[in-house]
């Protein structure tokens, strides 16, 4: 014990002491919730503010197209054609800024988180909690690509039972489940996720739901060992493309290059052209795994003795992963190549 009173005016004493710190915790209590009611109304003042000077900033940059087309260049003097120029620009700039004011703002969930959590506010208030809560997802996603490389390995190699898949797919549905909610939190705090790579653990998701239902049989068993080894490099790769993504993001953010709510992708993205080249051909060579076991699927549907409607739907599924991570990844490379080439051109 930190206090054993030896009498009873000691403990009069004691029990005086504790009245003083209750009022004062009291009185700090109240303060705290003024203070958080007089952060409502500021949130709810700058919110309205900002949509106002959106609606303001629109309606003067349509107002300066008409008078660009109205008024030729020539009829225009030189000042009013820089001060035009000027204000454009600032538009813009101003655009991300209130991007950025955004992110500390609350704002009305996305349909998704809706669904999932209701109308719960998850914008977080301060730079600490958001990049907090970033580094948490990080480690949570490769605390779970080592788990599911080592489970997949175990039901690969040396266990082969059913009731040990259906775990292994329920922890990979619970996996992809949990990532796109706390990407869609994080989105919702100015992370910057490229569609296709949120897009892709859906699907992801609605895979390994599907491999979920899949009934013990010849079929199951004719694609289970090419699953757990798509499984077991896919796993690989990951671990791979957090380890270099990581340090990539830490040096180009000290530069000033990335922003700092910037995640580690299970893709390829334009900055990652520092040094992670290497990564290209696990990439490839991953999403024509992919492409093999659609197509794998897709002949085992043709069978006669095909019965089972999950065969068709992961042969769609692995389809759609295919053409949308490939697809991508050859879009980042082509803009990269073209870039270099005007560069060329520009020397």
């Amino acid at each position: 014990m930190l206090f054993s009173p030896s009498g009873v005016s000691e403990c009069f004493r004691e029990w005086e002491d504790l009245e003083k710190d209750y009022q004062n915790i009291q009185d700090t209590h109240r303060l705290y919730k003024q203070k958080l009611e007089e952060v409502t109304k500021l949130q709810d003042s700058c919110t309205g503010a900002i949509a106002r000077q959106r609606k303001k900033l629109r309606e003067l940059s349509a107002s300066l197209e008409e008078c660009r087309e109205k008024h030729p260049t020539f009829k225009l003097s030189p000042e009013e054609v820089d001060s035009i120029a000027e204000i454009q620009n600032s538009i813009k700039d101003r655009a991300e800024a209130f991007a950025e004011m955004d992110a500390f703002l609350p704002k009305k969930n996305g349909l998704y988180l809706t669904l999932v959590l209701g109308n719960v506010n998850v914008t977080l208030l301060n730079k600490q909690s958001k990049f907090a809560y970033k580094d948490e997802y990080e480690k949570f996603k490769l605390a779970l690509t080592v788990i599911l490389f080592i489970f997949s390995f175990t039901c690969r190699f040396l266990f082969s039972y059913r009731v040990l898949d259906a775990l292994f797919n329920f922890l990979l549905v619970w996996y992809y489940c949990t990532l796109t909610i706390r990407e869609s939190i994080l989105i919702s705090n100015g992370s910057r996720i490229k569609g296709w790579w949120v897009f892709h653990h859906y699907v992801s998701t609605f895979l390994s739901g599907v491999m979920l239902t899949w009934p013990e049989g010849a079929l199951y068993q004719m694609f289970r060992n090419q699953f757990l080894g798509y499984c077991l490099y896919q796993s690989f790769v990951q671990f791979l493309q957090y380890y270099y993504q990581s340090g990539c993001l830490y040096r180009l953010r000290a530069l000033g290059e990335r922003h700092n709510m910037d995640l580690t992708v299970e893709g390829f993205q334009s900055w990652m052209w520092r040094g992670l080249t290497f990564l290209l051909p696990f990439l490839f060579f991953g999403h024509f795994w992919q492409l093999y076991n659609s197509m794998t699927l897709f002949r085992m549907f043709q069978l006669p003795e095909c019965k089972e409607w999950q065969v068709f739907m992961c042969g769609c599924a692995y389809m759609v992963l295919f053409k949308g991570n490939f697809f991508t990844t050859l879009g980042v490379v082509y803009q990269k190549y073209m870039r270099n080439q005007d560069k060329a051109k520009g020397l």
